[in-house]
């Protein structure tokens, strides 16, 4: 966010408040507090290199009694490249204001990731790739992430690898099952099994 996007940002939740006043400074202060974003401008001010990507647009028609409504529907993905991921979703009647919409609803679900070296083969011990398996689901596609050593790349189709990629995650697979051409429920599924790395409480003894 610009200085001058800045000044004219008016809070209207008590974290924006917070943040405008200079009480909180950064978005891990946010997680660490268990506070909810309401206003995707505070992700703009606390991750100001956050990129974002269009996963999916479609188009949506609904028949009703005044005839055929046509919309376009986008799935958006958000991140810094470096443990922080949010996706969400839009529709509206024009493409860039359904991805508009999008972008606006994946900073508001923006959530921070576990990084680490899962993977039995490497044991680096750096955050290049996850620390365990996840499995999540999401309508009729299930995935699997698993993490893959140094170098290993991202072996995934190239809606995961955007998602994986603005999440900080180098190395992984991704193995699916399903209705996996649902692009965004497939989507949805990468989001909730990275969601899974920072709910998940990691046994003692796989700390190495």
């Amino acid at each position: 966010m610009s200085s001058a996007e800045m000044e004219e940002w008016k809070p209207r939740t008590r974290l924006g408040k917070l943040i405008s006043e200079g009480e909180i400074t950064s978005i891990e202060e946010v997680f660490t507090e268990g506070l909810k974003i309401r206003e995707p401008e505070i992700v703009n001010v606390l991750l100001p290199d956050v990129q974002e990507e269009v996963i999916d647009i479609n188009l949506v028609q609904k028949q009703t009694d005044a005839g055929e409504k046509s919309r376009f529907k986008a799935i958006v993905a958000v991140g810094n490249r470096d443990g922080y991921i949010g996706l969400g979703g839009g529709k509206a009647r024009q493409v860039r204001t359904a991805i508009e919409k999008a972008a606006v609803d994946a900073r508001l679900n923006i959530t921070v990731i576990r990084r680490g070296c899962g993977s039995w083969e490497c044991g680096c011990g750096k955050p290049h790739s996850l620390p365990f398996r996840v499995r999540a689901k999401c309508g009729g596609v299930e995935v699997m992430l698993i993490p893959g050593p140094r170098g290993l790349g991202l072996v995934a189709n190239e809606a995961a690898k955007i998602i994986l990629g603005l999440a900080g995650v180098k190395d992984c697979w991704v193995r699916s099952y399903g209705a996996t051409r649902t692009v965004p429920s497939f989507a949805y599924a990468i989001f909730e099994a990275l969601q899974k790395t920072y709910r998940v409480v990691i046994p003692e003894d796989w700390v190495r």
